[in-house]
């Protein structure tokens, strides 16, 4: 790859590695999941990595990152069956309001359902600006967007945040089925009680692994080193509970049970084998804006 004069070469895993979190907060916030936004986040680093070669020179290479994953998040959005906004040109000399303290906390930790309850482009102007700390210059670039239709997008879209901010959080409260609920309580008793026999008798013979940000695994063979490495650790305390209502496994620290979850743990199950298993160990930037429930 050849690069002009005074343009330093880019080690693209090293910036990967790095931007990987603040990517990931992006993705989830546009999309309304941290679970889906990992698909997202997964699909952009696959795309910045096949365009790199034909990517350089690239001056501003974070900015060329987000962008690729705003882009791969509209298309997310479209196959789910929404409709991409278009920016408006309307209100040309609108000005972005200067936020002050509190409400500037309010939009940052706004939740993924009040993201999504924003037009995308609003969402994206939002999150870039108010979430990740990235000045209008460099929104206007990630989004492809002119100075004033940025402007009138942050404007709209915090007047929004701050009315809803306002609102009582009205989630709906999710609950499991009798089976569901039994087939989680008997995985995370036998993994507490670090009986790794007994979860082997639990899974499927070609169940497949993904240790997030590391390594996949596929068929008992396999996924037993898993086990093993879990079974030499002494950082986990496994509970049941729910994320994003779906069924999960929360992980904390067994000296710090009263602090968040770490991170969790995603299973699928096939009848009553557990066919696929999805860990964020070494993904634990997930945590960053997910609704947990534990089941206790």
């Amino acid at each position: 790859m050849t690069m002009p004069a005074g343009t330093p070469a880019i080690d693209l895993d090293r910036l990967l590695g790095a931007m990987r979190p603040r990517l990931h907060r992006y993705c989830a916030r546009m999309v309304g999941s941290v679970i889906d936004g990992e698909d997202v986040l997964q699909d952009a680093l696959v795309k910045a990595v096949e365009a790199f070669p034909g990517a350089a020179p690239l001056r501003h290479p974070e900015g060329w990152l987000f962008r690729i994953a705003h882009n791969t998040a509209l298309d997310f959005l479209r196959r789910r069956g929404r409709q991409a906004a278009i920016f408006s040109e309307a209100e040309p000399d609108m000005v972005a309001d200067e936020l002050d303290a509190v409400t500037s906390r309010q939009i940052a930790n706004a939740s993924l359902r009040t993201f999504m309850r924003l037009p995308e482009t609003q969402r994206a102007a939002c999150i870039l600006s108010d979430v990740l700390g990235c000045s209008l210059q460099e929104v206007c670039d990630i989004l492809d967007s002119s100075l004033p239709a940025v402007k009138a997008s942050l404007h709209r879209g915090r007047e929004k945040l701050r009315e809803w901010a306002k609102e009582p959080d009205d989630a709906p409260q999710p609950a499991l089925s009798p089976a569901e609920r039994a087939q989680l309580d008997a995985y995370v008793a036998h993994f507490n009680a670090r009986d790794f026999d007994a979860i082997r008798a639990m899974i499927a013979d070609d169940v497949r692994l993904e240790l997030v940000n590391r390594s996949r695994m596929r068929g008992k063979v396999e996924v037993s080193r898993y086990f093993g490495n879990y079974s030499a650790a002494g950082d986990w305390r496994l509970v049941p509970g729910l994320v994003e209502s779906r069924p999960a496994i929360l992980v904390f620290d067994p000296d710090r049970m009263d602090a968040p979850a770490r991170y969790f743990m995603l299973l699928a199950w096939d009848g009553d084998k557990v066919a696929t298993i999805r860990d964020f160990r070494y993904a634990t930037y997930i945590v960053d804006g997910a609704e947990f429930t534990t089941l206790v």
